[in-house]
């Protein structure tokens, strides 16, 4: 019964750790996802880009769109920049 317990609280324990750490991204330009490893831990997983590939300026979208390009820019465009 402990060891169930034990084997239980860890797979919980990863599955958090994994919620926080690993995001799957959808390129803004061929539409395909990736995984990654985030640069640090935030409850968000899936990330996208509402501009994608026009030249639309942040400051016209929508306050979640606005949202949701700063989160995809802080952790997949600075991330991919050497």
């Amino acid at each position: 019964m402990r060891r169930k317990m034990v084997f239980i609280i860890s797979l919980l324990l990863l599955g958090l750790v994994s919620k926080l750490w690993i995001g799957i991204y959808t390129d803004d330009e061929f539409d395909e996802k990736h995984i990654f490893i985030k640069h640090r831990p935030i409850w968000k997983t899936f990330f996208y880009s509402p501009r994608g590939m026009r030249d639309l300026e942040t400051s016209k979208m929508p306050l979640d769109q606005q949202n949701e390009q700063k989160l995809f820019d802080e952790f997949i465009v600075q991330e991919r920049t050497p």
